[in-house]
């Protein structure tokens, strides 16, 4: 029993440069795209299998602390990672993939195990297409066209 939602947004900007901004530098620059998250990396090194990251969410209101171990990382294609905020367990992955010319497609699938999934998840799907196009206009933004 579990609940899964993806989404997917088309950057204007090659795969290499979507990959650097999103799962490269996503510890520095997830609070840029959402300003309720905060990321600290935990252990040594750059990004990839295996690297920590302290959560502190603060979206509901009160800050809730939580922890994301990437678990999966094969650069310029996809990133995985498992989620803890709180006593909620998520379980999410990125793709990134070519589209017509220097465009990417960038889909975020995110699984909620645990929960049911005849639920009605309307307003997480909604949190989640907002929270794609924030990153579409971020990296749109701070990045240079090809």
């Amino acid at each position: 029993m579990s609940l899964a939602i993806r989404v997917s947004e088309v950057i204007d900007r090659p795969v290499a440069e979507v990959f650097r901004v999103h799962a490269l530098e996503h510890v520095k620059n997830h609070p840029r795209w959402d300003p309720y998250m905060h990321l600290e990396q935990v252990s040594d090194g750059p990004i990839g299998a295996g690297t920590l990251i302290k959560r502190v969410n603060s979206r509901s209101g009160s800050p809730v602390e939580g922890t994301m171990e990437i678990v999966e990382f094969e650069p310029t294609q996809a990133m995985g990672m498992v989620i803890h905020d709180g006593p909620l367990e998520m379980k999410g992955r990125a793709t990134y993939e070519p589209f017509s010319g220097d465009r990417t497609t960038l889909t975020l699938d995110i699984e909620f195990p645990g929960m049911d999934a005849s639920m009605d998840a309307s307003l997480l799907t909604n949190q989640m297409q907002r929270a794609l196009r924030n990153i579409k206009q971020f990296i749109e933004s701070e990045t240079p066209a090809a």
